[in-house]
């Protein structure tokens, strides 16, 4: 059995971290930290699983589950990161923002569109608000929430949110 190199894990740890972040949390030379039971890595497919208590970490990122799943597109950049359990988690604390915490049994974040899916008791928590449901989305750069009370596969979920208003 081949191993892969040090160099291509380090590389796909690195796009699939560095597609979670906002321009402004990308830092350059911030250390990844991962830790998982398991690791599956296809070049040819474009894909690398880690599985067994999934815990990936870079400076103000955090992304848990019992499986992530990182795919990359046909330039190599990475294109879709899903994170599945019983209770995946994301969150980010950007040193210039609300902190946005994010859990569901299944969390797809988009690269490109820089949006995350939140699928199966979906909870979204940004700064003081909070949005529930079946389906949570979340679009980064337009800080747009969009919350449903059922998805396929899942069981209705009455949508509730708590907003909380603005201290003068």
């Amino acid at each position: 059995m081949s191993y892969p190199s040090r160099q291509c894990l380090i590389g796909w740890l690195a796009a699939g971290l560095l597609a979670l972040a906002t321009p402004a949390l990308a830092q350059q030379g911030e250390p990844i930290e991962v830790e998982a039971n398991r690791l599956e890595l296809d070049d040819r497919a474009g894909t690398a699983v880690y599985s067994g208590e999934v815990d990936i970490r870079q400076g103000n990122l955090h992304l848990t589950g019992a499986r992530v799943e990182i795919q990359r597109n046909e330039a190599g950049e990475v294109s879709r990161l899903t994170a599945t359990g019983e209770r995946a988690y994301l969150e980010q604390n950007p040193a210039d923002g609300e902190r946005v915490q994010g859990w569901g049994r299944t969390i797809i974040y988009h690269a490109a569109e820089r949006r995350v899916e939140l699928i199966d008791r979906a909870e979204l928590h940004r700064g003081a608000d909070t949005f529930n449901g079946a389906y949570v989305e979340y679009q980064i750069d337009r800080r747009l929430v969009e919350a449903r009370a059922s998805t396929e596969g899942t069981d209705r979920q009455r949508v509730r949110m708590t907003l909380t208003p603005e201290q003068q």
